[in-house]
C-alpha cells in the first residue's frame, strides 16, 4: 500500500516533537495507527526508540538546567497555562474529530465532556500553582524555620490509550505549572491527539524543550524513558502489571512514582435508593468511553429485594443502547479500541460460560457491524467473587450483576478484589451511607452521584489500583521537591569541638 493511500484525508503522519520541532524518529521506523470502527489504517507514526528518548530526555534536561521556564515567576507560567487551555477551546472540533476517529469513543462524548475538561485541567493547575505555599515553623527567639517547593526536574509521563488527550493534560498540566520539564510518550493505539497538544503547546508560546513528544512502544520507547538517568519522575496511567514492570525498570535510578493503575468498581445499590437515578448513574458508569475507563462501577451489587426489578430494567435499556459510528452525534457506544483487545473483551465471554455466569444480553459483536471492533453491551448475571468476571478488569462494556442479602455481605462482596480504586453507593440512609463509604477499600467514594470529579480533591487508589495521589494540591507533593531553610534568630549555642 502507498504512503498517500494509507492516509486519512486531514490527517498527516504523527511525528515526534522534540526541542520545539517537530521531526521523525532517528531511526526511521513507523507504525500505523487504525481506525477503530474498520481497523483500516489512519496513518504513519514515528516510531521511538532509546535514542529519541536520548534526545528528548536531553532537551528538557537543558530546559530545566538553562531555560527560562523552570525561572519564571509562577504567575508567568500560570499566564502560558491559561493560554494553551484557551488555544484547546478554540480547536474543540479538531482535537475531538481526531481523538474519536483514532480511538472510537463516540464524539459526542470527547467534544462535550474529554475537551472541556482537558482545558479546565489547565486552566485549574495554572490556578493552583499560584496558591501553593509553604509552611513556617518559628522557634520564639531562636530561628524562624520555613518551608518552599521546587520543582524536581525532568517528568517522564505515560498515558493511556483510553481519552488520551485528556489524560495527558491531566499528567502535563501539573508537570508544567510546577516549573518542571517532561517527555510525553503517549499510547501507541491512539498516538494522534498527542500530536495535537504539542501544537497547542507550541503555538501557547512554551519554551524549547519544555514539552516533548516521543511516540513509540512501551518495551522500547517506554523502557527507555523510564530507564533514564536523567528522568527524575514517571507518572504512569495503565494496566497494573505494566505498572510493576515499571518500578522495576526504574528501580536503579531512584524515581519517584505516580501510578493510576486499575480497577473493578463496586456499584452498591440497597433498596431504599433512588432507583431510578442508580440505574442512570449505573449504566453510564460502565457504558460510557465504551467501557474503556478506569473508574467504570463494572460490579454491580444489588440488595437482593431490588435485585430483580433492577435487573429487568437494566436490560430494558441495555437493549436500547445505540452502538454506532464514533463520529455520529447520537452514538452512544463505539468500537472499541483495537482488535487485540477486542480478542481480549471477547475471551471473557468463554470464561464466563465455563464458569456458569450467565450472559443476559450482549456477549458478542452486535448485528450489523462485521467490520471493526465493535461489541455489544453486555450484562452478566448470577456471578460472585469466586468468578473470574468478577475479579478481573475486562475494560469493555461488560456489566457484573450480584445480589446481596444485608449491608454486611455488600461490603465483604465489596471489598473482595485486589483493586480499589473507585466505589459508587446508593442509599437514602444518611448513616449508612457515611458508614459503608469508610469502610469501602477504595481511594475514591461517591455517595448518590456518578463519577463527578472534583480537580481539588485526590483521585488515586488502594491495593492493586495505584501508588499516590493526583489532583489538587496532592498533584504538587508529587511534581515538587519541599525544602526546608533555617534561619537563626540569635546566636544559639554550638558545641565546641578540638578546643583543646
Amino acid at each position: 500500500m502507498s504512503e498517500s493511500r494509507r492516509r486519512v484525508p486531514g490527517i498527516g503522519p504523527a511525528r515526534h516533537f522534540i526541542n520545539g520541532e517537530f521531526a521523525g524518529g532517528a531511526a526511521g521506523r513507523t507504525f500505523e495507527t487504525l481506525n477503530p470502527a474498520t481497523n483500516e489504517p489512519i496513518t504513519t507514526v514515528a516510531e521511538g526508540l532509546a535514542e529519541d528518548i536520548e534526545r528528548a530526555a536531553a532537551a528538557a534536561r537543558k530546559a530545566f538546567d538553562e531555560g527560562p521556564w523552570p525561572r519564571m515567576k509562577v504567575e508567568e507560567r500560570a499566564v502560558a497555562l491559561r493560554r494553551i487551555a484557551d488555544l484547546i477551546d478554540e480547536r474543540t472540533d479538531a482535537i475531538a474529530a481526531t481523538e474519536s476517529l483514532d480511538t472510537g469513543i463516540p464524539i459526542s462524548q470527547i467534544r462535550r465532556g474529554q475537551i472541556p475538561r482537558a482545558a479546565d485541567n489547565f486552566r485549574f493547575f495554572a490556578g493552583m500553582a499560584a496558591r501553593m505555599t509553604g509552611e513556617t515553623f518559628p522557634v520564639e527567639g531562636a530561628f524562624h524555620n520555613y518551608t518552599v517547593r521546587a520543582p524536581v526536574g525532568v517528568a517522564g509521563l505515560i498515558t493511556p490509550w483510553n481519552t488520551p488527550f485528556m489524560l495527558e493534560t491531566w499528567k502535563v498540566a501539573p508537570c508544567l505549572a510546577a516549573g518542571n520539564t517532561c517527555v510525553l510518550k503517549p499510547a501507541e493505539w491512539a498516538p494522534l491527539s498527542a500530536a495535537l497538544l504539542a501544537e497547542v503547546i507550541r503555538d501557547a508560546g512554551l519554551p524549547p524543550g519544555a514539552f516533548n513528544v516521543v511516540h513509540g512502544f512501551g518495551e522500547t520507547a517506554g523502557a527507555s524513558l523510564v530507564a533514564h538517568a536523567g528522568v527524575q519522575l514517571i507518572s504512569f496511567t495503565g494496566e497494573t502489571a505494566t505498572g510493576r514492570e515499571i518500578m522495576r525498570n526504574g528501580a536503579a535510578t531512584l524515581k519517584r512514582y505516580s501510578m493510576e493503575l486499575g480497577g473493578k468498581s463496586p456499584v452498591i445499590v440497597f433498596a431504599d435508593a433512588d432507583l431510578g437515578r442508580a440505574l442512570d448513574a449505573a449504566i453510564f458508569g460502565v457504558f460510557s468511553l465504551n467501557g474503556e475507563r478506569c473508574t467504570a462501577g463494572s460490579r454491580l451489587l444489588v440488595e437482593a429485594s431490588a435485585h430483580d426489578t433492577f435487573v429487568d430494567a437494566l436490560l430494558t435499556r441495555l437493549v436500547r443502547i445505540r452502538v454506532g459510528d464514533p463520529m455520529d452525534e447520537r452514538t452512544e457506544i463505539g468500537p472499541l479500541i483495537h482488535p487485540e483487545h477486542w480478542q481480549r473483551v471477547r475471551a471473557y465471554m468463554d470464561v464466563a460460560r465455563a464458569e456458569g455466569v450467565t450472559i443476559a444480553c450482549g456477549g458478542d459483536r452486535p448485528a450489523g457491524f462485521d467490520r471493526g471492533n465493535y461489541f455489544a453491551p453486555t450484562l452478566f448475571l448470577g456471578v460472585g467473587p469466586k468468578h473470574r468476571v468478577f475479579q478481573e478488569e475486562i475494560f469493555g462494556p461488560v456489566l457484573c450483576v450480584t445480589p446481596f442479602a444485608d449491608e454486611a455481605e455488600a461490603l465483604r462482596l465489596a471489598n473482595t478484589v485486589r483493586y480499589g480504586l473507585a466505589a459508587y453507593l446508593w442509599t437514602s440512609n444518611a448513616r449508612r451511607a457515611h458508614g459503608v463509604a469508610e469502610q469501602i477499600e477504595s481511594g475514591m467514594v461517591w455517595i448518590n452521584s456518578q463519577n463527578v470529579r472534583d480537580l481539588r480533591t485526590p483521585f488515586g487508589g488502594m491495593k492493586d489500583s495505584g501508588i499516590g495521589r493526583e489532583g489538587g494540591h496532592y498533584s504538587f507533593d508529587f511534581y515538587t521537591e519541599m525544602k526546608t531553610i533555617h534561619v537563626a534568630l540569635s546566636d544559639h549555642h554550638i558545641p565546641k569541638m578540638g578546643a583543646g
